[in-house]
């Protein structure tokens, strides 16, 4: 396989001057990994001094078009650098040019990746959520604190304005001490039925890929320990399975409202085109991404309403879905407080504030200047924070978020299969 050597004339200058660079490694050369968080590190290298190194991935053409992809942003911006594949994770995460390790592989696959770099010595950014399994989950916490190396954990809503914003207000007296908190998402993500995100094994489904979100930004309003969930939802009979259709959207010609990078919130979101030609190529299902969403074989759930009891007293409340229509309010949050409450809507940007007992009214517009960027700008935001991380900064939100996450997705899914019976998230037991 060719590869090409990175450029190490810009490596390193003296270290805390704006002209460091630092070596970035992305274990997972998938979407997110390359074509969000990567993307937005080589838009941002001149500001940042990130480079990214090396990517490794399984699939080694999918490797090998994502590092050329990251070559050509690069020149884009007037940079002599080159990204190289790396033959495997040991190469790729003891690579001496690497100071940080993305790792954004399928999430079943995260425990690996994580402990082997930072056993090299190298800071870690992981992407959500933290793991399918709450074994995996707490053996990484445990990692974190045996090598000493931080780990930054890719909540993004961490990271983005409007949701910044929203827990800023919400600390203060304008809504008072929260009470009550309903996020609502109802986000046409047909696509968890067209990836890998299609098997729980793989992904944790739905639930834990974009939920995880969710349930991070409950704990971040609440500020304490959940102490009890309940669930109820499931899969809905909109996506039965079909035998009879065709396995990919690329040998399909039925009219069908989910073609993949046909839908509004694939072109919305940037992802009208096939990345690169290895989805193209690819034969698995867990390789592909335009599996049909009648496809046999998927066991994810695609609903739920999930609310959360904590311990300072706070209620709050999930309203779920993967389907319905795509629309400017996808996602909403709403926090009622001793003397008023607030709601954010994601996509305008715009929070709804009733102060004073409703004395007081005010629509403030907060979202990001470079809203129009990946995740509404708060990968840019994560990317500049990723530079702060590397120079000491503890960031928002790191591995003991991701895994009170992931406890309350378990004990979502263990209330959902036990018709909404109370689960105690922490020990799993049944209330």
């Amino acid at each position: 396989m060719p590869s090409v050597s990175s450029t190490t004339a810009e490596r390193p200058a003296p270290a805390g001057s704006d002209t460091e660079t630092i070596g970035v490694a992305i274990i997972g050369a998938g979407e997110r990994g390359v074509y969000y968080v990567g993307s937005r590190m080589a838009e941002l290298a001149r500001e940042t001094g990130f480079r990214v190194v090396c990517v490794q991935d399984r699939l080694e053409d999918r490797a090998t078009l994502a590092a050329r992809h990251l070559d050509g942003i690069y020149a884009d911006a007037g940079l002599d650098h080159r990204v190289r594949v790396a033959p495997d994770l040991e190469a790729a995460v003891r690579d001496p040019a690497v100071d940080l390790v993305l790792v954004t592989t399928h999430t079943n696959a995260h425990l690996a990746p994580v402990r082997a770099a930072a056993r090299a010595g190298k800071r870690v950014y992981l992407d959500k959520p933290i793991s399918v399994d709450l074994a995996d989950a707490e053996a990484i916490v445990e990692i974190e604190a045996e090598t000493g190396q931080p780990i930054m954990m890719g909540f993004t809503r961490r990271y983005e304005r409007p949701w910044i914003e929203s827990i800023g207000i919400a600390r203060t007296d304008a809504t008072g001490a929260p009470r009550m908190v309903l996020l609502r998402s109802v986000i046409p993500y047909t696509r968890y039925l067209q990836l890998w995100h299609r098997t729980n094994a793989a992904s944790g489904g739905a639930l834990n890929d974009k939920g995880s979100h969710h349930f991070d930004v409950l704990n971040w309003v609440a500020g304490s320990d959940a102490v009890s969930v309940t669930a109820t939802g499931g899969r809905s009979s909109i996506f039965a399975p079909d035998p009879t259709a065709p396995a990919r959207c690329s040998e399909c010609d039925r009219d069908c409202p989910y073609r993949r990078h046909e839908t509004l919130i694939d072109r919305a979101e940037g992802v009208g085109r096939v990345p690169n030609e290895s989805w193209l190529t690819a034969t698995a299902p867990q390789d592909r991404n335009d599996n049909c969403v009648y496809l046999p074989g998927s066991d994810i759930d695609d609903h739920a309403v999930v609310t959360v009891r904590y311990e300072n007293g706070l209620v709050a409340t999930l309203f779920f879905t993967i389907f319905g229509p795509y629309a400017e309010d996808q996602e909403t949050l709403e926090i009622i407080g001793e003397n008023g409450r607030l709601r954010m809507e994601r996509h305008s940007g715009q929070i709804d504030l009733v102060s004073d007992h409703g004395n007081r009214h005010e629509l403030l517009e907060v979202a990001a200047a470079d809203n129009d960027s990946s995740h509404f700008g708060a990968d840019l935001e994560l990317v500049r924070t990723m530079r702060r991380f590397i120079g000491g900064e503890t960031p928002p939100a790191g591995v003991r978020d991701g895994l009170a996450s992931l406890q309350i997705v378990h004990a979502a899914q263990k209330s959902m299969a036990a018709q909404g019976r109370p689960v105690n998230p922490r020990t799993q037991d049944y209330l």
